[in-house]
């Protein structure tokens, strides 16, 4: 062939779709960026840290299916691990190329020699280094593949010796392979379970991110069974609009609704969910799970059943197995209790705040009124998620990327790169904590060289707000969690992206508006109200060793007492909990 291995790559990854590859260029890649820079069909994005290009490749990937960054020799494709692992436990598909020393000096230890296989084996699918031209066309396919069907990181290793050499013919299938199998449980395990379920008056259903893609289905269910509708964080886009039935979300970010829903039915359907948060499960209940991943059965709760399936096919399938039912009261109990927690979650956006001490609940709330109905939301680990898990509301069209499973600092502004790149005619939103927005303010730098019109909201608390929380529920000082921060504004200036600061609550919608119109991008330093509860304290001191009353006090406002009242004198079960 006449083609150089790195131009061959180049072209492999072109033909699996792939457009962009996030990087910071040098020495052992400088061929593939030479190739690339000569492919019309690919890009070279370049990130100031390659962080933060794993951070942009996984969120393309998760928006649109597949996605690559690389790192250089050494420290450049070190840096990547922590992206790649957010990407990977996100279950986003990224390609990951780690270029490497010479293979000749392979076990010398040679300048920026590492053990690539040993450094990304946890947080790969495939891993392999093509010591040669030959291997070089199998493993990319081999590594496209199992990043596609896998749903994952794949790690192609490439020295820069083999990235100049002749390309050799590749002798495997020369394209990938994006199929896709309908997976539901065998005839008598579906039986199995619309026995179990028709038996049942009172049923909750909790969903995941593996439901989002059936959600005419889960209402469907939810309308059969007069069952309330409860979500996880990642399900939240998929599961929540349109849907008459939805109580909200459950966990540490969640609200009190969805926890009594499934606490006080008697059997709770786990839907495409691999919620971590196990003291927020009712063990208690009959609990069935249905997950495309069968070792993820069972390993949350002890199960009735656990069945091996996809959401869709499966509810299909079961539907003219089910007995309609006819009472709803437990499922209007449940709508009754929600209304009244979205009441009072209002009760921190009426209150504005004051001067510097602006509420974060209020930021969200305007954000979810100015943003577009299709908006892309990137959240930072940590009071963000907070604030975007209660205030943004999903339309069906919007999208909501984060670290939710990997809870990393500094993924909203990368997250939004990626975001901006692979979805152009829609509006992204980056949800920043000052400490998040602090870790990698380099890569302003790469939004602005590429001029992507991302809107950066900094919730400017001046501390580690979520940690500092994590402390005091402990019972410990917090120490060492107070920021001193820059002029957020003025270093995106210097940056050549606008800034605006606002320190006042009455300015606040007048300054998002002009930020969210400005045809560029922009980041907004909002002064918030450091004192800003996140997480309402006495549900959680019995759940999780500290976290959950003080969380209810917080979503329902002052008024909890008042709501409290009324949830006890109709609920035994969660004024248990409560006293």
């Amino acid at each position: 062939m006449s083609k150089k291995v790195a131009e061959q790559l180049a072209d492999m990854l072109v033909q699996a779709g792939i457009k962009r590859i996030y990087a910071v260029t040098g020495d052992s890649l400088n061929e593939l960026n030479d190739a690339v820079r000569r492919n019309p069909a690919i890009k070279w994005i370049h990130v100031r840290h390659e962080e933060a290009g794993a951070y942009a490749a996984a969120a393309e990937a998760e928006l649109t299916g597949l996605a690559c960054c690389a790192g250089s020799s050494g420290p450049g494709h070190v840096h990547l691990i922590n992206g790649l692992y957010d990407a990977h436990r996100a279950g986003a598909s990224v390609l990951a190329i780690a270029s490497t020393c010479a293979t000749v000096e392979f076990g010398s230890g040679y300048f920026q020699e590492t053990n690539t296989i040993k450094l990304f084996d946890d947080c790969s699918y495939y891993n392999q280094i093509a010591a040669t031209p030959a291997q070089l066309p199998r493993m990319t396919q081999a590594a496209l593949q199992h990043a596609i069907q896998q749903k994952g990181v794949a790690v192609l290793g490439l020295p820069g010796d083999v990235s100049a050499m002749d390309a050799v013919e590749n002798v495997t299938a020369d394209k990938n392979y994006f199929s896709k199998a309908l997976i539901r449980p065998g005839d008598e395990e579906l039986q199995a379970l619309a026995n179990l379920i028709n038996k049942h008056k009172k049923i909750t259903i909790f969903c995941g991110i593996g439901a989002s893609d059936a959600h005419d289905e889960v209402v469907e269910l939810a309308a059969l069974l007069k069952a309330p509708v409860g979500y996880s964080f990642r399900g939240k886009m998929g599961i929540q609009y349109d849907n008459p039935y939805e109580v909200g979300m459950t966990g540490l970010l969640g609200l009190p609704s969805a926890y009594h829903a499934m606490h006080e039915s008697e059997l709770v359907i786990l839907l495409g969910t691999d919620f971590p948060y196990t003291p927020f499960i009712p063990q208690d209940k009959i609990l069935v799970q249905i997950d495309t991943r069968p070792e993820r059965l069972g390993r949350r709760a002890k199960l009735e059943m656990g069945l091996h399936g996809d959401t869709k096919t499966t509810l299909k399938a079961l539907f003219p197995l089910l007995k309609i039912k006819e009472d709803d009261s437990f499922l209007k109990a449940q709508l009754h209790i929600y209304e009244k927690v979205k009441d009072h979650l209002q009760t921190y956006v009426k209150d504005k705040g004051s001067k510097n001490a602006i509420h974060p609940e209020l930021v969200a709330a305007e954000i979810d009124k100015l943003a577009t109905s299709d908006a892309i939301f990137t959240v930072d680990t940590g009071m963000c998620c907070v604030w975007a898990s209660r205030y943004i509301q999903a339309t069906g069209k919007r999208s909501m990327v984060g670290s939710f499973t990997h809870g990393s600092m500094a993924n909203a502004m990368p997250h939004a790169i990626g975001a901006a790149l692979a979805c152009p005619d829609r509006q992204v939103v980056a949800m920043c904590g000052d400490g998040g927005i602090s870790m990698l303010l380099g890569d302003l730098a790469t939004i602005k060289q590429y001029n992507l019109p991302i809107k950066i909201v900094v919730f400017n608390n001046r501390s580690l707000g979520m940690v500092k929380l994590e402390m005091e529920v402990a019972g410990l000082p917090d120490s060492e969690t107070d920021m001193v921060n820059p002029e957020f504004a003025l270093v995106a200036e210097a940056m050549g992206i606008k800034g605006i600061t606002i320190s006042d609550p009455d300015n606040l919608e007048a300054g998002l508006q002009e930020a969210f119109l400005y045809n560029g991008p922009v980041l907004i330093n909002v002064m918030t109200d450091p004192n800003a509860l996140a997480m309402p304290p006495k549900i959680e001191m019995k759940m999780v060793g500290g976290m959950a009353l003080s969380m209810t006090k917080l979503m329902l406002g002052g008024k909890f007492e008042e709501v409290l009242d009324t949830v006890k004198s109709n609920y035994k079960h969660l004024e248990d909990l409560l006293d």
